[in-house]
């Protein structure tokens, strides 16, 4: 969905990708890189999703509690923003963030593996109407989500229902990675645009009566986003998704993917929203903010599991700054 997810989709501030797979190579290393990553791929694929979460827990452990990756940012943040939680549970919940970020990591590349049906076994849509109403419309659907649970799940979770999905991906620098990783996520019914020229491509794809899903639960710079409240705090947030809702007049579907205790995954579809009248600072400031309460409320079913290591507060606005619209 259109998301900057994080390895192998794209783009967040967390340990999946933040590692050497984005520093460019030399063509001859570049091939190296791929045959290394195939042969972990494969290795992943013939194990049993069992061994695969183990390997996953253990993943999570390292970057949590060995590194400490961004850890001390983490509870910090979920104190600010959850303050009735008792210490103890805030180390419990980041303590279960780490270990779950790794687990879904490795979930994702084997499910990937498996195919689109596997996934359709272990998912459970809850709210499929929603889905179809906003569908009947004819204008396309936005579907807003999250870096919520194994967020990297929905675009197969969506496509094995029988949506056509159109998903923004950055490309990753290393030409290596981002081949291994185009093949990974490369499913029957998923398109997969790129950054450059995404806004139009998705506008298509929405006049065509499909599914674009987008996240904007991620900070963004003082001259791209605009800022609105999100746990109380001011969070510079994308206005792309209420511009594109605005334009097209697409109906927006907030839909967030959670893990079950059995280690299946419910797929919450929420009533759909009604896009903007305009592209008016004041209509976009408003639906912007509606999407962030959204996002927030969902955070709060389940904070586990949710990015608390992503510095979602980091962009301040500057003194005397209008916050209510992207600067020049």
């Amino acid at each position: 969905m259109a998301q900057t997810l994080a390895f192998p989709m794209v783009g967040n501030d967390h340990f999946t990708q933040r590692s050497l797979l984005q520093m460019p190579y030399s063509c001859t290393l570049c091939s190296m890189v791929k045959m290394v990553l195939s042969f972990i791929l494969w290795l992943v694929g013939v194990m049993p999703l069992a061994v695969v979460r183990g390997l996953g827990r253990f993943v999570g452990f390292i970057f949590g509690d060995v590194m400490r990756h961004h850890r001390d940012e983490a509870l910090e943040a979920l104190e600010r923003c959850i303050p009735e939680l008792s210490a103890a549970e805030r180390k419990k919940t980041i303590h279960r963030m780490y270990i779950l970020q790794g687990i879904h990591f490795m979930e994702f590349i084997w499910y990937s593996i498996k195919g689109i049906d596997r996934v359709k076994q272990v998912v459970e849509i809850e709210g499929h109407e929603h889905f179809e109403q906003a569908l009947e419309r004819g204008k396309g659907v936005i579907a807003l989500t999250a870096h919520i649970g194994c967020f990297e799940l929905m675009p197969m979770a969506t496509a094995s229902y029988g949506y056509k999905l159109s998903t923004i991906v950055k490309k990753i620098k290393n030409e290596a990675v981002n081949e291994v990783i185009e093949k990974l996520r490369s499913h029957e019914g998923l398109a997969f645009l790129a950054t450059r020229n995404a806004y139009r491509d998705c506008l298509k794809a929405l006049r065509r009566n499909e599914v674009v899903g987008m996240i904007i639960d991620q900070n963004m710079t003082r001259d791209s986003g605009i800022f609105v409240d999100f746990f109380g705090q001011p969070a510079c947030t994308s206005p792309g998704l209420a511009y594109m809702a605005a334009q097209s007049q697409a109906p927006v579907v907030p839909v967030f993917i959670y893990r079950k205790p059995d280690g299946t995954f419910q797929l919450k579809v929420h009533s759909f929203l009604e896009p903007p009248p305009d592209r008016e600072t004041a209509s976009v400031l408003a639906a912007t903010q509606e999407y962030n309460q959204k996002i927030e409320d969902a955070i709060r079913e389940a904070p586990e599991q949710w990015i608390w290591m992503h510095r979602r507060w980091n962009t301040k606005a500057l003194e005397g700054q209008d916050t209510s619209r992207r600067q020049r």
